[in-house]
């Protein structure tokens, strides 16, 4: 199985479970990877996804065997197969879910679109992260727009053009990933951190996700601002909205933690 997958008390775990080749991921596993968060996506009973990873390391990027096959693709091929690359992480952007990476080690290439595609990323302080492509004649594109947005534009800059290897502490510095610990409290972090996730309203959650999303690099104009207000007038007269308000005017538990 190139994917573990677990639930409990509403958090979904999404362990890549190939350790042996240090996690690296080929068009089997972006459609498994993709399948797994559009179907919990979609569940009522999952209030948060954790991608995870077996193993010492946590996604080292292409699949050898599969970059051997990939080397003798025509463009139309290779147009094809970074398109099933292109869904995956869009499909991880956009899950309705919200979403933590597990750090557990070292982060290449494809691999940074992985964490930089998630909501949350908590790191051990002994990983290693790295934007490989160009010491292959590659570039990092189809993963770029997730990780410019996570690293920055001027990080961005560097470390495309260097493919220098950084340490987590230097990753948590960047705003790239959002948390450092030591491996034996990487869990209890990420376990904090979906519990925080878990006592929110599942649908107040799910449209602030997109809120950041469509904020964070449009013009403040009026049609954003427009937006906005439409957004708050409309979770206010949810279902989810009321019963949130009413709540905690009443100093009781929302049904959501009932």
């Amino acid at each position: 199985m190139n994917l573990r997958i677990d639930i409990r008390s509403h958090v979904a775990c999404i362990a890549l479970n190939r350790s042996d080749v240090r996690n690296a991921f080929n068009d089997e596993v972006i459609a498994e990877i993709t399948q797994a968060f559009k179907e919990l996506g979609a569940r009522d009973d999952v209030r948060c996804i954790v991608l995870a990873a077996e193993g010492t390391a946590f996604c080292a990027g292409a699949d050898l065997n599969w970059m051997r096959r990939m080397a003798d693709y025509s463009r139309e091929e290779n147009l094809a197969d970074a398109g099933k690359l292109a869904e995956m992480l869009q499909v991880i952007y956009e899950c309705p879910k919200p979403t933590v990476a597990r750090v557990q080690g070292d982060v290449y290439a494809g691999g940074m679109g992985l964490v930089a595609s998630c909501d949350v990323a908590v790191s051990v302080d002994t990983a290693g992260f790295c934007l490989s492509e160009v010491k292959l004649g590659l570039i990092p594109a189809t993963i770029s727009p997730y990780v410019i947005r996570a690293l920055g534009a001027r990080a961005s800059h560097r470390y495309f053009l260097t493919a220098e290897r950084f340490s987590a502490q230097e990753a948590h510095r960047l705003g790239f990933v959002h948390e450092v610990v030591a491996a034996d409290q990487l869990d209890a972090k990420v376990d904090e951190i979906t519990q925080a996730l878990g006592k929110n309203s599942p649908n107040a959650v799910k449209v602030c996700k997109k809120l950041v999303q469509d904020v964070a690099y449009a013009e403040i104009s009026q049609p954003l601002i427009a937006k906005t207000v439409e957004g708050i007038a409309d979770i206010r007269a949810s279902a989810e909205g009321r019963e949130g308000v009413s709540a905690f005017l009443g100093k009781r538990k929302p049904s959501w933690l009932a």
